[in-house]
């Protein structure tokens, strides 16, 4: 039976006459008026959901026994409803901006579930780093950081496979929320000009609480537990998974989890700053084709946006631009399909925005034919931006650069007696100074590329004054061009390592004494044996239809 708001009977203490099932002597609530939305107002004046051991609802109560129920039958559909519907409208009914009851609360509820509750705070604290405007405190930093411990401990340290299955989504949302709560108590130890007495001893006093040794130990775990670079070797030979997966890697908790931690740790190793590792940790996914572990959109965002930033910091800007082409048109395509799940819909647009913008940048610095629907949502939306960034404007590349960025963090902690100054923008700084020296090596190149493309022969003395610079200086920049338009670029094999170096530039030139003579390497597309495929395999699949229809 699905859970309904209509599911529960009220406890014989209560009045009919009191909303929600409240007790009819509990004068706190005897001024709301049965709509949710002015009733969450008047919770949110008096605070009620903030204060320890405040009367919960019977309305939570049974859908938190019912949750119970769930989980602990591992009936994964009904899970997957109760935690991405009624969860949600139940949070936006009584716990918009407040936190859900506290596990204290919850305990007698779930007659002392202990897996239910730590799934519980899970959301729990979840929810008060998303949607709590003053967000979690130190103490609930600590609490999330041990609650996190007890959930992997338990599904590590078994003897075989736990009895806990949860659908894709929530698998996926544990890592991603580990891993943005990681960073976000690195971000906030480091910004100390905010913080009391107190809250310095506490972060002194507690070196081992979100360590990075600790988060990376986790993921690494959950790797190797469920065996899952074993099994994608196998899966993309061509072979059964499962006949490598062992006795834990068969269970689908451990499997995706696994698949999920590999993506985690392409995200960590990119906000510390180590592409390099970021894309090792992905040899054995062919991200270039879909696969049965990526049916979670918002994995599949995360993974495409953060292989892409690691190529453009790597300066394999060609690799670059075909895994955010690609993902942008994947999200282009299925973007109906997330318009209803607002949350999901919010998060995706938000990176999609990311992603042009990092885009644009590529496509400035290394100019390549995209896709023609994703180049015209680019002209439409970063037109002006490419141009500013086209005429060597700097200040427009640091300003994308900042937007598009991910939240770099320092794996250690800041020095605890230096209270007067903030260091959490330091490892932007550094990695905003290695882009803009890669940026400005080259910032005079698309003015080149601009000349080159007008002429097939050009003195060099001549390209020279229409760049109002010496001939030498400008040998150094047809070199630099030489050497900036050759990248490593991916061919085949499922490592994003591998590639081979290849010139991707539209024209090339050589200098003979002094002149350059030019040459255009990319020849123009025939248009018309294009558009003549395309009518063919348009009148294949009408003909493949009616005989669809016929049988």
């Amino acid at each position: 039976m699905q859970w309904s708001e209509s599911n529960y009977d009220p406890v014989s203490e209560t009045s009919a006459d009191t909303p929600y099932g409240y007790p009819s002597g509990y004068s706190d609530y005897d001024s709301h008026t049965g709509n949710p939305r002015q009733d969450q107002e008047y919770a949110d004046s008096r605070q009620q959901y903030s204060q320890p051991g405040y009367i919960i609802p019977e309305l939570i109560k049974s859908f938190l026994t019912y949750f119970q129920k769930c989980i602990n039958e591992q009936n994964v559909y009904e899970i997957q409803n109760a935690y991405e519907n009624e969860f949600n409208k139940l949070t936006e009914r009584f716990f918009r901006n407040s936190p859900w009851p506290g596990a204290d609360d919850v305990s007698p509820i779930v007659n002392e579930d202990q897996v239910f509750l730590i799934l519980y705070k899970e959301l729990y604290f979840r929810h008060i780093y998303a949607r709590v405007q003053s967000g979690p405190s130190l103490e609930q930093r600590f609490e999330s950081y041990y609650n996190y411990c007890s959930l992997f401990n338990y599904i590590l340290n078994a003897e075989g496979p736990v009895p806990l299955d949860l659908p894709n989504q929530w698998l996926w949302n544990i890592i991603d929320e580990f891993i943005y709560q990681f960073q976000s108590f690195s971000i906030y130890r480091c910004m100390l000009t905010k913080k009391d007495d107190n809250e310095i001893k506490g972060l002194r006093g507690s070196p081992k609480i979100w360590n990075v040794h600790s988060v990376l130990n986790v993921l690494h775990s959950l790797v190797e537990k469920s065996n899952i670079n074993r099994q994608l070797e196998v899966y993309t030979s061509g072979g059964d998974p499962d006949s490598v997966a062992g006795e834990f890697g068969q269970h689908a908790l451990y499997k995706m989890l696994g698949y999920f931690s590999l993506i985690g740790l392409l995200r960590l190793h990119s906000l510390l700053g180590d592409y390099y590792q970021a894309l090792k940790v992905l040899e054995n996914i062919d991200f270039n084709k879909t696969n049965k572990y990526s049916r979670v959109p918002a994995c599949q965002v995360t993974t495409f946006y953060y292989v892409g930033f690691a190529y453009m910091m790597m300066r394999r800007y060609q690799d670059a631009i075909r895994t955010f082409s690609n993902i942008l048109l994947y999200i282009q395509r299925t973007e109906q399909i997330f318009q209803n799940r607002i949350q999901l819909y919010d998060q995706i647009n938000k990176m999609n925005e990311k992603m042009y913008t990092v885009l644009a940048i590529c496509l400035v610095l290394h100019p390549m034919r995209i896709d023609e629907s994703v180049h015209s949502q680019l002209r439409e939306k970063y037109g002006d931006r490419m141009l500013r960034m086209q005429k060597g404007e700097m200040l427009e590349f640091e300003q994308c650069f900042y937007f598009a960025c991910p939240k770099f963090l320092s794996p250690v902690p800041p020095n605890y007696d230096e209270t007067t100054v903030n260091y959490h923008k330091d490892p932007y700084f550094l990695q905003l100074k290695v882009f803009m020296q890669e940026v400005s090596q080259q910032i005079n190149l698309p003015i080149i590329r601009s000349f080159l493309k007008l002429y097939t022969t050009l003195p060099i003395s001549k390209l020279a004054a229409f760049m109002e610079m010496s001939e030498d200086e400008l040998r150094t920049q047809l070199m630099c061009f030489k050497h900036k338009m050759k990248n490593v670029v991916w061919t085949k094999g499922t490592s994003g390592l591998d590639g081979e170096f290849q010139s991707a530039s539209e024209v090339d030139f050589y200098i003979n004494q002094d002149m350059i003579h030019i040459a255009d390497t990319k020849v123009a597309r025939r248009y018309g044996d294009f558009f003549i495929r395309q009518i063919h395999k348009f009148q294949d699949v009408i003909q493949t239809m009616k005989n669809t229809g016929t049988n």
